[in-house]
This record gives C-alpha cells, structure tokens and sequence, in this order.
C-alpha cells in the first residue's frame, strides 16, 4: 500500500522549495508547474523540475509532477521534457482538470509513448487525477477505470468551487452551510475510486496558519474515506500524517479483532464480541484495513 497522507505541493520554478519538499517527512510531493507557476515562468520552470528531479533525494517519497492541463499550450511540453529528461526518477503524473476518460486516456498513451522511446519501462509512471470541474465530477465514474496507471483521485476545491458557482475566496474552507460543505462532492470520488480500486487525496486548504482549521479539514477528509491531503505549507505536513495514521488504539483494537475473530470463524462463530462491539465479517474488513495502514507507515 503506497501512502498518500499528505502530499506537499512545491512550486516548479523554485528549485530551493523544491529540495526542502525531497528533505520534508511528506509521504507525497507534486513538483508543480500549473497553478503555482506563472505563465511566464513555466517554460523555463520544465528544466528546473527536471533538475529537482535528478539531483535531489526523493526515496522514501512518491515524487510526481503535476502538468498544466490538456487545453492549455504547455502540456504537451510538460509531459515530453520532464519524462524525457526525468522519467527514470518520477513516479506519478498529476493531471489537473480530468474532465473526461480520454484525457486519462490520452495521458496514458503519451505516457507510452514517451517511456518506448527513451527505453523506458512502460506503464511503471503512474496517473493522479484531478476531479475540479463539474464535468469532471459527472464523468468521475468512468474516469476512475480510464487507464490501469491511475493510482488516485484528488478533490480540487478551489476550482471546484468556481465551477459549481458555490460561496466563498478560501480555498478549501467551510462556508456557512449545515454540515461539511463538499461532503457529496467528496463522496462521489471516494465511491468512484473505491470501486476501481484506487487511492483518494482531499485537497488543499489555503489558511495555512490556521493549524485547527486544517485539523478539521483532515478529520472530515478521513471520516469521508479519503487516504489523505494536501499541504501547501510544511507546517501542514505533520497534522496530516498525525491525522491519516491509525491511532495506536485502533491500532491495538483492529489487530485483536483480525486475531480473535480468525479464531472464532474457526470454531464456527461468524459473529463474536469484542471489548463490548459485535464483531462479524464486515467488521473484519475494516480491521484489516486498519491494520494494513498501519503496517505501511511502519506503525
């Protein structure tokens, strides 16, 4: 199980902020060259990631790049110059704007492409998936089986919220609204990306100082079923890994579950108590989940 508890955003064009995010404890780091990079910068910016990608240390991360999207005049270039002149170092593509299952689709053949021409190994570079758009959000369920190099799904509130015309300046925060504001949204990823069984990252929230806030953010993410979150500011880093790793309780809780229960499906029981909770073969499944979070961050 690869980790994706957070995923440190580091803008292209700073090759300083570049090497502190393969120097930071994130599980995750996207070398940005869209939102991030103004559009004056981002050719230049190519050469930087690439830099960033062959000469800094990024084992023990997953190392991903995120291209401008497909209907701008930059993506092609992103895809080509960073894989031609990195590919051996990257481990992901983040897509922005996946609107439809042929832009996955196309990504993917570029992907191939590319990697057979420099003699690379084929379809090792995986995909994320930005879902940001409202089109992207009708089309998730057929995106989330667009190619078998995805590897996540990641909610994007910001241009989300432009899309859907809904309140708000902040990116990621709650607005007035009686519960979480982008629980269906959300949701219908964590559905779609369950079923084709890839990971789900919940995006970015822009007050950064705000510590608390973020904590919440995190907490709601994970009750929704996501695997973890971006940060866009090293002090965001540790809140969710803290936040996306199993409690040593639940920990201790699910092992004993896995353990009581195998034995009790052995003498016969299908459905047993634990510590005063029913236990059966759903709540099984949840232990081991639990359990094998726990076994790959090292808990």
């Amino acid at each position: 199980m690869e980790l994706r508890r957070v995923q440190l955003a580091s803008p292209g064009s700073n090759l300083r902020m570049l090497e502190r995010g393969s120097e930071s404890n994130a599980d995750h780091v996207f070398l940005d060259l869209e939102d991030s990079v103004a559009p004056n910068q981002k050719v230049e910016s190519r050469a930087t990631v690439v830099q960033a990608l062959n000469e800094f240390d990024w084992s023990g991360k997953i190392a991903c790049v995120r291209v401008n999207g497909i209907d701008t005049e930059w993506f092609y270039g992103d895809l080509v110059e960073v894989v031609e002149g990195a590919g051996k170092n990257l481990d992901t593509i983040m897509l922005p704007k996946a609107n439809r299952p042929a832009d996955v689709y196309m990504l993917d053949q570029l992907l191939t492409q590319i990697e057979t021409h420099r003699g690379l190994e084929v379809g090792r570079i995986g995909i994320e998936a930005q879902i940001e758009m409202a089109e992207g959000m009708v089309n998730v369920n057929e995106t989330a089986f667009a190619s078998p190099r995805l590897r996540s799904l990641i909610f994007g509130p910001g241009d989300y919220s432009a899309s859907v015309q809904a309140r708000g300046l902040s990116i990621g925060a709650s607005e007035k609204y009686p519960g979480h504001v982008w629980h269906y949204a959300i949701h219908r990823i964590v559905v779609a990306a369950r079923a084709a069984n890839v990971q789900v990252t919940d995006g970015p929230f822009a007050d950064y100082q705000n510590l608390d806030g973020y904590r919440q953010s995190c907490e709601m993410a994970l009750a929704l079923g996501c695997d973890g979150k971006w940060a866009i500011h090293p002090d965001q880093i540790d809140v969710a890994i803290d936040v996306f790793s199993p409690s040593e309780a639940d920990i201790a809780k699910a092992r004993q579950i896995v353990v009581e229960y195998t034995e009790a499906l052995e003498s016969g029981k299908g459905a047993i108590v634990v510590d005063g909770d029913m236990v059966d073969a759903a709540t099984l499944k949840m232990a081991e989940i639990v359990s094998a979070k726990a076994d790959a961050a090292g808990l």
